[in-house]
């Protein structure tokens, strides 16, 4: 049975979302009259596997999981991995399901998960809401603890792009991280020089870091192309790039927390942007994608 694949359309803009390879965006378009430009990197195909999507959310951690161990209140938590060759899970449960569709309209979706507690020991529950208008698209992501003991949390999106040699990403970070060959982090830098993200070439450069003090907006340009894309959120100060050589992709993605936080000692959470929530509470990513007109070339 064809997996559904829900399409959403306003102005010259065209979304398509598979809800059962991890609540994921499948493409998104902008449709001009010198044809369709892909603003993330899109797929026609019905793909099971969620790394093959466009986009994809990250919930109830983004990145790693150094050894797949953390303590938490005093407990050992233990998670088996969930990518093959990584020793260290990643990215929470979330985008390894089906999520559930419970509304749908010509220009919007909104898509549910529900994790119930076992190798993650706290029960939750995910929504995600796809708002297209004819000037972009929002998402909103959340995630409320089911369980009767606080939970750790944070959100992210996984978004990625298409890209040439002269793509450029602009946007402002203070620091990154260095990682090891398990691309775990190592040590926090000034993010000058190669790690700089300002006006930066940006397809494969051999990137896969995370950023802190993002400025909460980048912009993405495809010189040649009619539009370019702004990316912005008001609650992911981290960044995290992925530019892999010679894939014609590139990641740029606003998540919550740093890299392989929940490793971090408890009291040292909060600053590494992972929130405790208790029974009940809630934790919310919102992210706008903005199309632009692109500017003339010189």
């Amino acid at each position: 049975m064809t997996p559904e694949r829900h399409t959403l359309r306003a102005g010259r803009l065209a979304l398509e979302v598979l809800p059962a390879a991890g609540g994921s965006i499948a493409r998104f378009d902008h449709l001009g009259d010198e044809g369709r430009q892909p603003l993330l990197r899109g797929t026609d195909e019905h793909y099971a596997d969620v790394l093959e999507s466009a986009c994809f959310p990250l919930v109830p951690y983004a990145n790693r999981i150094r050894g797949g161990n953390f303590q938490c209140d005093g407990r050992e938590v233990r998670l088996s991995t969930n990518l093959p060759g990584d020793a260290s899970p990643l990215h929470g449960q979330g985008w390894r399901a089906a999520w559930s569709v419970e509304s749908v309209a010509g220009d919007r979706i909104e898509m549910a998960f529900r994790h119930e507690a076992g190798e993650w020991p706290w029960a939750y529950e995910s929504r995600q809401r796809i708002m297209l208008s004819p000037g972009g698209c929002a998402i909103e992501l959340n995630c409320r603890n089911l369980s009767d003991q606080p939970m750790p949390c944070a959100l992210g999106l996984h978004p990625y792009y298409p890209c040439t040699a002269q793509t450029l990403l602009d946007t402002g970070v203070s620091s990154v991280w260095t990682v090891d060959q398990d691309v775990l982090p190592v040590a926090r830098l000034p993010a000058t020089g190669r790690y700089s993200l300002q006006n930066r070439l940006i397809c494969g450069q051999d990137l896969d870091n995370g950023f802190d003090g993002w400025s909460g907006e980048a912009r993405i340009t495809w010189p040649g192309q009619p539009v370019a894309l702004e990316l912005s959120s008001p609650d992911a100060p981290y960044f995290q790039v992925y530019s892999p050589v010679g894939r014609g992709f590139f990641a740029a993605e606003p998540v919550q927390n740093a890299n392989a936080a929940l490793n971090a000692p408890q009291d040292q959470w909060q600053k590494l942007g992972i929130q405790m929530l208790a029974p009940g509470e809630s934790r919310q990513l919102q992210v706008q994608f903005t199309v632009l007109q692109a500017q003339p070339q010189a």
